[in-house]
Parts: C-alpha cells; structure tokens; sequence
C-alpha cells in the first residue's frame, strides 16, 4: 500500500467552507504517482502506458483545510491489461473519501489495451489490498 500526505490549501475549500468535491479526484490522482512509477519509473509523457477507464469516489464525511489528509493506494483486481485502484482519503483519524478507478495498460500508437507484464503484475501484488463491505479496503495486505 502506498501513502501520501498532505495539507489541504485554503482554495481546495467551497462556498460552505469544507473541501470541494472537486479536489478530492485531484488528490487521488496525485497520490496515484508512485503506482504510475511501476508502470513507467521516468513518467514522461511521450511514452505513457495507461490510460484511465472510470473512477468512482464516495464522499463519507465532511473535511477541512486546516488538517492534514492521509490518501491510502491499494490494488484490487487485476485482469489481463485492467487493474484496480482503491484509495482512501483520512482526516483526523476519519475516513473522509473512498475510491476506485480501473486503469489500463495502453499502446497509444495502436490505440489498443497491452497486457500487462508479468514483472508489474509482481510488483502490483506487493500493494494488493482486500475489499471491505464498505467497498474500501481493510488498509490489509492481500495474501496472494
């Protein structure tokens, strides 16, 4: 599991003073970065190799600038070029956010999914999280 810390901005706020809906998924992206480095270490752009498929985030409680915010990246399912993000955001001891996207692996030159290697898909079992009820994750390593 990856972890990512930081301290909201006084502009990440809305017109009701808490975090905007619109700055979590930048803060998921963000924390996103060391999984892309799994994928392409150098991260230049010219050659990336992902592209992204959905993202869903629930919004579980209220946050605020002031404190600072832990995001939590995990993988769950991996499939033959698609794999699963699960990520959550945590203030103050309080689950803020929970998310999932589905990130492939992408020749831009065809326009076609890749399959993903098998040395990534080790290193992605080393971040394996298992999916609570909730659909977040237990913050567990997967055995897998």
């Amino acid at each position: 599991m990856f972890y990512f810390e930081l301290q909201p901005r006084f502009n990440d706020t809305d017109a009701l003073g808490h975090i905007s809906n619109t700055t979590l998924p930048v803060w998921f992206e963000q924390a996103r970065t060391p999984l892309f480095r799994i994928f392409h270490p150098t991260l230049d752009v010219k050659t990336w190799p992902l592209i992204i498929a959905r993202v869903e985030i629930d919004f579980v409680a209220q946050s605020y600038w002031h404190l600072p915010v832990e995001i939590r990246t995990g993988i769950g399912k991996v499939g033959n070029s698609s794999f699963q993000v699960l990520q959550e955001a945590w203030q103050d001891g309080k689950q803020i956010a929970r998310g999932k996207a589905v990130l492939i692996q992408f020749d831009y030159k065809t326009e076609k999914s890749v399959r993903i290697p098998e040395d990534i898909r080790v290193a992605l079992a080393e971040h394996a999280v298992e999916q609570s009820l909730g659909d977040g994750f237990t913050g567990e390593v997967a055995n897998r």
